[in-house]
């Protein structure tokens, strides 16, 4: 008697057990019946669904990573160039998801696998070489985001976003590539150097300008204010010589005189009634 208790108690949890399933926030559920979806917007927490008839799928909710291999592609001027790429993406819609691939993320992922290289392929041909490696790949993941979202709509998917890590050149390009953005810098350098040239010439010229400019103005100022002078001393000793001629002759003979006998030993032979000796020969000379 007690074991049948056990047993029939023993059935019924696994019957309930059977009946119970859980949906965390991380996750969907989709509950199907014969094979058939029925319900999808499960909330999460502890739900009811039929033993033998109903069946339950769950499918992440997270966003989840798409690491693509590296490719090669085209650019516009027909160089290679290698590609690493990534893409960010989650279930949108799991009834379209379900419908589309059979709820098999491996085959979610091929597609968007291809989709991503094709659009990758078709952005790298409308661009040149320069453009990809500096400008333009924002751009490119911009676009292709906004491309593959179109595509994989159907899918019940969203590509949440879509980044390229690398772009590598291949052995075979980077050499021409050395070389071209070196000459490209050389012939840039040379012409800035040309620029610095000319413009030091027309630096220097304006200078040379300004300061003969500069001389001729001190030049042309000093002749004015000697010649000033020269009238106001002039003025000065005709002054003086109008109101003592005597004495003004007897200064410039001394001025004359110091001039005259600078050193020790300089020797001056004149005639003894010379006039230049008149005010050394006289302690009082005459008045003329």
């Amino acid at each position: 008697m007690k074991q049948g208790i056990w047993v029939l108690l023993l059935l019924a949890v696994l019957t309930l057990s059977g009946m119970l399933f859980t949906v965390n926030e991380r996750e969907y559920a989709v509950k199907f019946r014969l094979g058939e979806i029925v319900k999808t917007d499960y909330t999460p927490g502890l739900h009811w669904k039929l033993p033998l008839i109903n069946n339950i799928r769950k499918f992440d909710r997270r966003i989840l990573t798409l690491d693509a291999r590296p490719e090669r592609f085209l650019t516009s001027e027909k160089k290679y160039v290698d590609v690493d790429s990534y893409v960010k993406w989650r279930i949108e819609d799991v009834t379209a998801f379900y419908t589309a691939t059979r709820g098999d993320e491996f085959i979610a992922r091929e597609r968007m696998s291809q989709i991503i290289k094709d659009g990758l392929r078709a952005e790298f041909a409308k661009r040149s070489l320069k453009d990809v490696i500096s400008t333009e790949r924002e751009a490119i993941m911009k676009a292709l985001k906004k491309s593959t979202n179109e595509k994989v709509k159907d899918f019940g998917i969203e590509i949440v976003d879509v980044r390229i890590k690398r772009i590598d050149l291949p052995d075979s390009v980077s050499g021409t590539v050395y070389n071209r953005m070196r000459s490209e810098r050389k012939r840039v350098a040379n012409e800035w150097r040309s620029q610095g040239r000319e413009e030091a010439e027309k630096i220097r010229a304006d200078a040379d300008r300004q300061v003969e400019v500069l001389l001729a103005t001190a030049r042309s100022e000093a002749e004015r204010l000697r010649g000033e002078g020269d009238a106001e001393a002039t003025r000065i000793y005709a002054e003086s010589y109008a109101k003592d001629p005597e004495f003004y002759r007897f200064y410039k003979s001394l001025q004359t005189y110091r001039n005259s006998f600078r050193k020790q030993g300089d020797v001056l032979v004149l005639d003894s009634n010379e006039p230049f000796l008149r005010y050394l020969k006289q302690a009082n000379p005459e008045k003329p």
